[in-house]
């Protein structure tokens, strides 16, 4: 999922010292008390002056929620998300903020006026990406009661997947119909009841898989660690042990899909420790030993992966895909050690054939010098016996 280029343009306006469209606010001056004129106005200006004031205030609160309903703000600057108010709300004060559980009515069709959906009071909190990311960004610039109208690119919608449920063909742009209804602090998870807390964590988890599965992989950790931050919260209301049995086996699932994610990414030291974290809480977790064993593959350690897979597979001796990944792995551990060794003796100038050279060399001088001394003794011998002869003859 590549969906995150929207949080990354707002991240990164803050990082530049420029007020985003998403963080802009109005600041107001507070007055000193010693500067606050106690006297009243004269009796003719009370209702001239002020009264002139506050329907000038009027009148201009009214152009400007014309205007806003006659043109389209560009949302990130890129000419891809864009809003504009239908019905103007009850003010900037009134805007939700991230991390509250708004609820709105929203109404989903494509560019050419086709239906896609239509859902009443659909609740979901702002920022944790439990909704496409058009919705996301938009909510948070719309005031209580108002109702817009969104026109967003494929990118900060269903991608270039498009979805089965609602269906929604791929790359398609979006046109949204969102009315504001409700907007308030999410309840404090450690008072939540245990049943409620395990539902919502669950949920959180549902919606990493949802972005796992479209190829969101940031998106999809962002998910599962808001999910393992609700199961590993601590409860301040009595909790069964079945319960607490619950909460770990979704914390664990969610470290399992985090590592997954974190796979994708590329982002292998982070994979590790989800693993790692696993394990700690179930040692014999099959999943956390397979990723655990693919990370340290991927990092070079084939030794330790080597272990590991073969830990998950005394475990469950039939799964296919840790044979086929442990036996690739000691195919490729095997060729690596053959070119290590072949790079050694290269490197030692391949000392096996230099010693063989030399022994040949020794056994060729040593034959040679047998051969001259026994030519010798023989000439020897010969010369003595010629002597012999000569002096019988004599």
């Amino acid at each position: 999922m590549d969906a995150s280029d929207g949080n990354d343009s707002v991240s990164s306006s803050k990082k530049s010292g420029k007020t985003s469209l998403l963080d802009s606010g109005e600041d107001f001056e507070v007055l000193d008390e010693e500067d606050i004129d106690d006297d009243l106005p004269p009796l003719e200006d009370a209702g001239g002056a002020d009264g002139n004031k506050a329907e000038k205030k009027k009148e201009e609160e009214k152009s400007e929620a014309s205007e806003q309903t006659d043109e389209w703000l560009d949302v990130l600057g890129n000419d891809q998300l864009k809003k504009k108010v239908v019905e103007a709300g009850k003010g900037r004060d009134s805007r939700p903020q991230k991390g509250q559980n708004v609820e709105i009515n929203l109404k989903t069709q494509l560019m050419d006026g086709t239906l896609v959906d239509e859902q009443h009071n659909l609740s979901f909190t702002l920022g944790d990406g439990d909704v496409i990311q058009a919705l996301d960004l938009t909510v948070q610039l719309m005031e209580m009661g108002e109702k817009a109208l969104i026109h967003t690119d494929a990118k900060y919608a269903y991608g270039a997947r498009g979805s089965l449920e609602p269906e929604v063909p791929p790359n398609a742009q979006l046109s949204l119909e969102v009315e504001l209804l409700k907007a308030a602090d999410a309840p404090d998870v450690e008072l939540m009841p245990p049943s409620e807390r395990i539902a919502l964590a669950v949920r959180k988890r549902e919606r990493g898989n949802v972005h796992y599965q479209r190829g969101d992989y940031a998106f999809a950790v962002n998910s599962y660690s808001i999910a393992l931050q609700i199961a590993e919260s601590s409860s301040k209301v009595d909790i069964s042990p079945e319960e607490e049995e619950e909460l770990l086996d979704v914390k664990v699932k969610c470290l399992n899909n985090m590592a997954a994610s974190q796979l994708k990414l590329d982002h292998y030291d982070a994979a590790l420790k989800s693993c790692v974290s696993a394990l700690e809480h179930q040692p014999d977790n099959i999943k956390a030993l397979f990723r655990m064993g693919k990370v340290l593959a991927l990092q070079g350690e084939y030794t330790e992966a080597i272990q590991t897979l073969r830990k998950a597979l005394k475990l469950e001796p039939s799964n296919k895909t840790i044979h086929a990944e442990l036996s690739k792995l000691v195919k490729k551990h095997s060729e690596q050690r053959g070119a290590e060794q072949a790079m050694y003796k290269k490197m030692l100038g391949n000392p096996s054939s230099s010693s063989s050279t030399h022994k040949s060399r020794a056994k060729s001088s040593w034959s040679l010098s047998w051969k001259w001394l026994f030519g010798a003794t023989a000439v020897a011998i010969g010369g003595v016996a010629l002597s012999v002869v000569i002096a019988a003859r004599n």
